[in-house]
């Protein structure tokens, strides 16, 4: 007979394993808490514009790349809507220190050639570096989309060195140390504690060229959904799972807030895995050792977002991530918890499918630590109170105040804007202190956040960004562990290469 899984949550994770699961012919139905599906991908409507719930560039998209074969497997490739980023501009940084600039070219030569232009005397450094990063990722066999071998691998000392200092192991001059750091607000980057691996991996995605969802991440969240529904599947919105209802150590069904019963063989859960153990109905199915290191595993750090409506054609599109830095030694400390926030932040125009010359809305994102919100994590959506509200608006205020230096008279350029916290990301997400990348990686103790998809309960699997890696990326990759732990060893991924 046919097998059945149930899915635990719409994001990025679940959908991804609900369409490989079903297009091998599993009965797969996902449960989701929010009205639409997608989690970070989700798109909502204010002012009469819609904006994506996160900032998307997202890597492996390319010809060749690992997550367009993943697309092109489930059959879905033409009906997705995908703009490259500039080739001689992948990204645009500003230091406020000494006010300059700095342009990122795309691909493995010129990405060095773009940085050797302001650092002549690094370039022999800066290939070292890029070769070391290329390196550390053929470490990865998943990465590539290459099967899995039953042997012992013993990773390199660049591979689980700390992201800083392999850097200054290959880069010499300090301020290129902190700018080649850039993109670790992708990865909620923390100095001496981000592995180098996970450096790499970010680092050489974006390099190989970043692209964006054009029209909205949301459409590409409905593909998958309907991807699910057309194999034969259900998608269930709106229904927050309220019980995992558990049997002889084992899941026996799960219960929605609607008193709806769900009952299949394997159960998959999508959500961050703190929020899973609160669902149980006997967590003690689990070690108290088990879930005493998912509480205490440090969560990656969270954002402050401006969703800005622009007046019709005040403010160009511009087809790149910009990035403003406060100070070259700060790039590492974006999850500091003193009152310097914020120590910079990425906007970008999120492109239309037409895309033309102006763009009608601008998306602000500065990293956040939750300390910042604590005060009020115990109060709900709309009812946070004025001292929230207030300390909102000051927030939006100084983040305005540092875009007039790089885009002066953008407050002209703005129609409306909507600002949301690392409690929005929390209950929108359902993630745990509203992290926006996970759980966060620690190269001294590598195992503390190495979560794995397999659990003591034979039929609960997990799936997400705090299983391996996270992002467009890593997210789609570990639902073929997940899969596979089903369906067998290297049976997708053996599918994907034979295409």
């Amino acid at each position: 007979m046919k097998k059945s899984a149930i899915i635990i949550g719409g994001g990025l994770g679940g959908l991804f394993t609900g369409a490989i699961l079903s297009k091998e012919g599993l009965d797969v139905t996902v449960v989701e808490k929010n009205t639409t599906v997608g989690g970070g991908l989700q798109t909502f409507v204010r002012f009469g514009e819609s904006f994506d719930t996160g900032m998307h560039v997202i890597g492996g998209m390319q010809e060749g790349g690992n997550i367009r074969k993943i697309c092109k497997y489930l059959g879905i490739l033409d009906k997705i809507h995908i703009k490259d980023v500039d080739a001689d501009c992948i990204d645009r940084l500003y230091f406020a220190e000494d006010k300059k600039e700095y342009k990122i070219a795309k691909g493995r030569k010129n990405f060095v050639e773009s940085l050797a232009s302001y650092f002549p005397d690094q370039k022999d450094n800066l290939t070292r570096y890029v070769d070391a990063m290329f390196r550390i990722t053929e470490e990865l066999d998943l990465f590539y989309l290459r099967p899995t071998k039953n042997d012992i691998f013993m990773h390199s000392e660049d591979f689980i060195k700390s992201a800083d200092a392999f850097i200054a192991q290959y880069i010499t001059d300090e301020r290129l140390q902190h700018i080649v750091a850039y993109m670790n607000p992708l990865y909620s980057g923390r100095g001496d504690m981000t592995p180098a691996f996970v450096h790499a991996i970010i680092s050489v995605l974006y390099i190989n060229g970043p692209s964006r969802f054009a029209g909205g991440s949301g459409l590409f969240a409905e593909v998958l959904k309907n991807l699910i529904i057309d194999n034969g599947g259900k998608v269930y919105v709106n229904e927050a799972v309220e019980t995992i209802v558990t049997e002889d150590k084992n899941i026996k069904s799960i219960v929605t807030a609607k008193g709806r019963e769900l009952v299949a063989d394997y159960y998959i859960s999508a959500i961050h895995p703190c929020t899973m153990l609160k669902m149980l109905d006997n967590p003690k199915v689990f070690p108290k050792s088990y879930r005493t290191r998912l509480e205490e595993v440090p969560n990656s750090y969270s954002a402050f977002t401006l969703n800005i409506k622009l007046k019709p054609n005040t403010f160009k599109y511009f087809n790149y991530t910009a990035y403003y830095m406060s100070k070259y030694n700060e790039i590492w400390n974006f999850g500091r918890t003193d009152n310097q926030w914020p120590l910079g932040f990425l906007y970008m125009t999120p492109p239309e499918i037409e895309q033309g010359e102006y763009s009608t809305k601008l998306i602000v994102t500065a990293p956040m630590a939750w300390e910042y919100v604590k005060k009020w994590e115990n109060t709900t959506v709309g009812h946070r109170g004025e001292e929230y509200e207030a300390w909102k608006k000051e927030c939006c205020e100084k983040l305005l105040d540092m875009m007039e230096e790089v885009h002066p008279g953008i407050r002209d350029c703005i129609d409306k804007i909507n600002t949301a916290s690392p409690l929005t990301i929390r209950d929108y997400y359902g993630v745990k202190e509203g992290g926006m990348c996970g759980f966060s990686k620690d190269y001294k103790n590598i195992i503390l956040s190495q979560v794995p998809v397999v659990t003591k309960i034979p039929n609960l699997l997990l799936t997400g960004q705090c299983n391996n890696l996270h992002g467009f990326c890593g997210v789609p990759l570990t639902a073929i562990v997940t899969s596979e732990v089903i369906l067998g060893m290297n049976y997708v991924i053996n599918k994907i290469n034979e295409l």
